[in-house]
């Protein structure tokens, strides 16, 4: 037996305040209870102040440890919805400037098509008493050999520049059009096409273009033929590709499981997604069509010499340019560069507007 010390609060008056040893009720294994604080700074068992409450026979604990510092972040300052998707600084200056800049893009294809309404016959009667006079307000392009206006014979040589890049593009993509379309009827139909696109882009540009114009006798309709027949290949390959990427997507596949017939999707489907590259394709043509054509003429395949083309004003400015008459070739070039650009110029802002994966 050992003698335990007399706790009144667990045995009764009539008790001689021994404990007989014996088995003591078992304890939970884990973690154990956590100190408390007293409550308003002492202890509500003893009353000391200062003191936590702890189990019997354990060492008194010190006062009250300080609550651990919480660190803080620094505040976030607040940023606005649209700030972190704001173009960067460049592509927003380009976009403030692209309605300017295609503005200025229409200036030399609307004086094209407008000159000849507005100019009639002027450009084309000579005037020997106002022979090479430099520009001056009244002849701003100055005057050639004859004594004829120059920005009169710009811009009627650039009408007419239009007009045969208008044929000849429009008849280059239809080519590329019915042979996009042939492409898709069979798997020998699009190797025979395959072919035949990697066989024109093979051959050398100008040389092709100087044998068909050739063959065919010269003279506008000439020039028209040949580059409509040697522009088709790069519209052709695009028109394949688009069409094939349509008929092998997964809503034409729904679409025909649902028996919808073959004019039902080429309309619904095909028609959509075609058009869109056929028109840009078409715009970009021209200024192709347009040096070309200008570079035919000024070989001497092209147009007849009594027509006011740009090919024709820069052959007949290379006669006299030795002799310090630089305003002859200067600005039916510069007229001509402006023109390619401006049809450039617009066929990119199609692009970016028909064909959205194309925007840059």
């Amino acid at each position: 037996m050992r003698l335990a010390r007399r706790d009144p609060g667990r045995h009764g008056a009539g008790r001689a305040g021994v404990r007989l040893s014996g088995p003591r009720p078992g304890r939970r294994r884990g973690r154990r209870p956590g100190r408390r604080a007293a409550a308003s700074g002492a202890d509500a068992a003893g009353g000391r102040p200062g003191r936590h409450w702890k189990p019997r026979g354990r060492p008194p604990v010190s006062a009250r440890r300080p609550a651990p510092a919480v660190r803080r972040r620094a505040p976030v300052s607040a940023v606005p919805a649209g700030a972190a998707l704001a173009p960067p600084p460049r592509r927003r200056v380009r976009a403030a400037l692209r309605p300017a800049i295609l503005s200025l893009a229409l200036v030399p294809v609307l004086a094209a098509v407008l000159a000849p309404l507005v100019l009639g016959e002027a450009g084309l009667r000579p005037d020997l008493s106002a022979r090479l006079l430099p520009p001056t307000l009244a002849h701003p392009f100055g005057t050639d050999a004859l004594g004829r206006d120059m920005l009169a014979r710009t811009l009627q040589g650039l009408s007419v520049s239009l007009r045969i890049g208008l044929l000849a593009a429009t008849v280059s993509a239809a080519i590329a059009l019915l042979l996009a379309l042939a492409a898709t009827l069979s798997r020998m139909a699009d190797a025979a096409v395959s072919l035949l696109t990697d066989a024109a882009l093979s051959l050398p540009h100008l040389v092709a273009l100087i044998l068909v114009a050739f063959a065919l006798g010269g003279g506008a309709e000439a020039v028209a033929a040949a580059v409509a027949l040697t522009h088709w290949p790069r519209l052709a390959r695009i028109l394949r590709a688009e069409l094939l990427a349509v008929l092998r997507s997964d809503y034409v596949a729904a679409s025909r499981g649902f028996g919808r017939s073959r004019l039902f999707v080429a309309r619904a489907h095909v028609l959509p997604h075609l058009l869109p590259q056929l028109g840009v394709g078409l715009v970009l043509l021209f200024p192709h069509a347009i040096l070309h054509e200008a570079a035919l003429t000024f070989l001497g395949f092209g147009l007849e010499p009594s027509r006011p083309a740009i090919g024709v004003l820069l052959a007949d400015a290379m006669r006299t340019l030795s002799a310090g008459r630089w305003w002859l070739a200067l600005f039916p070039g510069l007229a001509l560069l402006a023109l390619a650009l401006g049809f450039e110029t617009l066929g990119s802002a199609a692009r970016r507007r028909l064909d959205p994966r194309g925007a840059g």
